[in-house]
């Protein structure tokens, strides 16, 4: 009984719950059944069971959903077709890689140089590589468009390994590995990044999780892009190469869904299952494959299990009452670690020894030959056929679940080892026996000359077997992993397309958000340049006022729409189409991001710029997903963030989850990102402008950026577009918005995007009643200002000696004379980017700590940002110089009320939450 319900969590158990009443009437059953796949295969009995399980359903036989199977391949022996490569050549230039790739990482481990890697990963994963790269990865020369890939990052160095073999990479490079700046123009990355090897790398994978969705995403973006007839993507496949420890994130498993509801058929997830994560077993007390089945089956994936290699065949043939299936279906991982770890006598003692039968079985076997049973993923024959299975599916996604040994073919010291993740360079005994086991004509005088640089190996360009490696990848297409840039020309919109922006809003009043959204509408109908907008909303577009593009543009579903709408009568009803704008994720923020990624690199992954919009809430982008945004960075996405109902107060009533008052600061650390917080629609059209033509007109020396603009959900009657506008001053960051009006003792606001109207208030309000004449200034771009900053400290500390580069934010207040009073609705800390650069007296209002539900002039009462909270602050100031009555401030804190957040009047009750 203990045992049972130890083994209950890792077995199907499909009949444990059903007395079974005439056990020779099963008996016949199951004879009959052996008799059938016996004399006609698995493939006929396969549609028999299925046809039986069907009627049972139709019969109202309650028969539970099979989530997981026995502990053996799900592809029968009969089922295999034949491996179409020269197994041999292969073998022998996948060892050599296995050994260059160790190599690259030991010589890494020099006393002098010591900077790390992973050795083991790619050792027990190679044949799962090699596989696809010699017949199944389509380079960007095939006829199909080629295949995207993402690679396991720390496999990273077989990668490398296999393009030193191609010609690709040369010795120097592979000792460049790790070192990116001390081996200038020798330099490998330690993991998969495009923006550190532009040419190479296609997608970033080693923060484990984005791979997973980001892949499947990607799958999503390759239909897109064929729905709405932008390109044909039909012959294209999406790999992902997974580590089962990976699979805990949540991200990996998060998004499955999405892949089997829209019948992504074209991805493929291949999960290495060496039971290991990276101190430990995966489940040490489970079954991690059998967990993925049941997860993957669950969600509405193909399952492909490879578990044994062919050597098992002939002990699963003869094991005909199941004593053998029955032992490795109660085997738990852990166990099956330590087997790897120790020998064939220990293996035959306590795997095989558990029954009479199952030690019977191998009574003829040596201990040799026992330890040579290998795992599924080790074997050319039973991957092959699992990746076929998967390439000719149809109708799901597939995942291949692949059994191997971490470290497989390193040695004792290494496989199957606890802390073979953190292991980086081996002893000479240890490479000795690598070399020996892998056959590499390496001497042993050559290793002991210096243990730290053994050499790599590479037969010549000649050999048969580089040959037959160049002939299998040119048949296949070229190269894999490339990236290139080439990409159809993007014709950007003209004047006619930023009207609506310049033009304000007249009589009626306008949140930001709802100023973006016109100027969007008006982008996407450009005759040749709309069809390239992608925007993505997670589930709040109605909130954005961007319902309006759903009877338009549409949503994008492959499946269309194919219910009755319930609002189908309204004119903003919801429309789905499979040739559908929009991508409508739903309440799902790190889909979103991996939507945006896909769409925004679709001009190297696929040669077909693509301008992604992402729209999200509140502080529900860069707090939530700012990860993903640096793998985005590292892919060098392009596109627009829209950070909508932004701000720490003005998103009225939701309150402290909501209350964004920080995400610029989180933005700024993401060199890729250009953030702006534009007061009004004239510079939310400039600032687009400027984006588009820095990502796609072709003249910008760095195109690859994300822009983030925080957008607003207060109305305000937007201005017309002035007609002496600052445009520079706009788009480098800071221009002024509004001179002051009357002479008297000076003083400087600086404020950013709905602060703007406050300092204006405030300006009003120092002038009429306290005499004071103050400068209203638009900041768009605090950390534009303070990167320009740092940029010319940067350039002065380089360059001694020679004059130094004003900031462009001490150029522009150069002539600015008096304090300068700055004001957000965010935290302090946002305008505080810029106070090393002015210099003026600077004093920073902003909205820190938790936020919470109020009303609006409630919360910039509380937080002292309103209006009059300017006021008393740059009466302060100004009074510390002497230059007011010493007591104003206090005069005018005890006037206005400052202390009392019922007495606070800036803003309005309008808008949206």
């Amino acid at each position: 009984m203990a045992e049972d319900f130890h083994i209950s969590h890792i077995r199907s158990g499909l009949t444990s719950q059903l007395p079974d009443r005439d056990p020779e009437e099963t008996a016949e059953w199951i004879e009959s059944f052996d008799d059938l796949v016996e004399t006609q295969g698995t493939e006929r009995a396969q549609f028999i069971v299925r046809s039986l399980l069907q009627r049972a359903g139709a019969k109202s036989v309650g028969v539970p959903m099979v989530t997981t199977t026995d502990y053996v391949n799900t592809i029968p022996v009969d089922q295999e077709p034949a491996f179409p490569g020269k197994e041999e050549i292969e073998r022998r230039y996948r060892a050599w890689m296995r050994w260059n790739a160790a190599v690259m990482v030991h010589r890494g481990q020099h006393p002098d140089i010591g900077v790390g890697g992973h050795i083991s990963t790619y050792a027990g994963a190679a044949t799962l590589y090699e596989v696809g790269f010699n017949h199944f990865f389509r380079g960007k020369d095939h006829p199909g468009g080629g295949d995207q890939v993402f690679f396991q990052g720390h496999a990273s160095p077989g990668m490398y390994a296999r393009a030193f073999m191609e010609g690709r990479l040369s010795e120097a490079d592979l000792d460049g590995f790790r070192q990116e700046k001390s081996k200038a123009g020798h330099a490998l990355p330690s993991y998969p990044h495009p923006r550190n090897m532009q040419d190479f790398w296609e997608f970033p994978t080693v923060s484990m999780g984005i791979g997973p969705m980001n892949a499947i995403y990607q799958a999503q973006s390759n239909r897109y892009l064929h729905n709405r007839g932008l390109k044909d993507t039909s012959d294209q496949q999406v790999w992902a190469f997974l580590g089962d420890g990976e699979m805990d994130e949540p991200e990996s498993r998060g998004l499955l869904q999405l892949a089997a509801n829209e019948k992504l058929d074209n991805l493929n997830f291949v999960i290495n299952c060496n039971l290991q994560r990276l101190d430990g077993p995966v489940r040490g007390n489970g079954k991690i494959m059998q967990e993925l089945e049941a997860f993957f089956r669950g969600a509405g994936w193909n399952v492909i299990k490879v578990v044994w290699g062919r050597e098992w065949d002939e002990l699963l043939e003869k094991d005909e009452h199941g004593a053998l299936v029955e032992i490795m279906n109660q085997t738990p991982d852990g166990d099956y670690q330590t087997y790897k770890a120790e020998s064939g006598g220990f293996v035959r003692e306590h795997f095989f020894g558990k029954s009479p039968e199952t030690k019977e079985m191998v009574a003829d076997l040596t201990d040799e030959q026992i330890w040579n049973l290998k795992r599924g993923g080790h074997d050319y024959n039973k991957v092959y056929a699992a990746y076929k299975a998967a390439t000719e599916f149809q109708g799901k996604p597939t995942v291949i679940l692949a059994k191997t040994v971490k470290g497989y073919g390193l040695g004792p010291h290494f496989e199957g080892r606890n802390a073979t993740h953190q292991m980086k360079k081996l002893t000479l005994e240890d490479l000795k026996a690598f070399r020996d086991h892998l056959r590499i004509p390496i001497t042993d005088e050559q290793l002991e000359a210096d243990p730290y640089l053994p050499p790599y190996y590479h037969p010549g360009k000649d050999s048969p077997e580089i040959q037959y490696m160049m002939e299998r990848r040119a048949e296949l297409g070229g190269s894999v992993p490339e990236r290139r840039t080439r990409h159809d020309e993007v014709q950007l919109p003209g004047d006619k397309a930023y009207e609506v922006a310049k033009r304000g809003s007249g009589k009626q009043q306008a949140a930001t958000t709802m100023a973006f959204v016109r100027l969007l509408k008006d982008l996407m109908r450009d005759k040749e340049f709309g069809k390239r907008v992608v925007p993505i909303i997670p589930d709040e577009a109605r909130t954005f006022g961007m319902d309006s593009f759903f009877p338009t543009a549409k949503i994008y579903n492959p499946k269309g729409q194919n219910y009755l709408s319930v609002d189908r009568d309204l004119v903003l009803a919801y429309k789905e189409s499979i040739s559908g704008q929009l991508i409508h994720p739903g309440i799902n923020e790190a889909g979103a991001v991996a939507a945006f990624t896909a769409a925004g690199t679709s001009y190297a992954t696929h040669g077909e710029p693509l301008i992604p919009v992402y729209v999200f809430y509140s502080m529900f982008g860069f707090q939530r997903t700012g990860d993903s945004f640096w793998a985005a960075a590292d892919q060098m996405t392009r596109g627009f963030i829209i950070g909508a109902t932004a701000g720490r107060t003005t998103l009225t009533g939701e309150g402290l989850q909501h209350a964004d008052g920080h995400s610029p600061l989180l933005a700024s650390t993401n060199p890729a990102v250009v953030t702006y917080d534009p007061a009004y629609g004239y510079e939310i059209g400039h600032i687009m402008r400027a984006g588009l033509e820095r990502m796609y007109g072709g003249k910008h020396a760095d195109p690859n950026v994300m822009y983030y603009l925080t957008v607003y959900n207060e109305p305000i009657t937007q201005p017309a577009e002035p007609e002496e506008l600052d445009v520079d001053g706009l788009l480098k960051g800071i221009y002024l918005a509004a001179p002051a009006k009357v002479d008297g003792p000076r003083t400087q606001l600086l404020a950013s995007g709905v602060a703007v109207p406050w300092a204006l208030d405030a300006q009003r309000i120092l002038a009429d009643e306290w005499g004071v004449s103050a400068d209203v200034w638009s900041v768009t771009s605090w950390t534009e200002l303070r990167r320009d900053g740092l940029a010319a400290e940067e350039e002065a500390f380089l360059n001694p000696g020679s004059e130094a580069r004003t900031p462009f934010v001490t150029e522009q207040l150069a002539g600015a004379t008096g304090p300068i009073v700055a004001v957000t609705d965010y935290m302090k800390a946002v305008p505080d980017q810029i106070r090393q650069f002015v210099p003026n007296e600077f004093a920073t209002l902003g909205a820190d700590g938790f936020g919470f539900s109020d009303t609006r002039a409630a919360a910039r009462r509380f937080f002292k940002i309103d209006a009059h909270s300017v006021v008393v602050k740059a009466l302060e100031l100004l009074g510390r110089r002497g230059e007011v009555d010493a007591d104003a401030a206090a005069k005018a804190f005890a006037k206005y009320r400052l202390d009392d957040v019922n007495a606070g009047t800036t803003g309005n009750a309008g808008g949206d939450a």
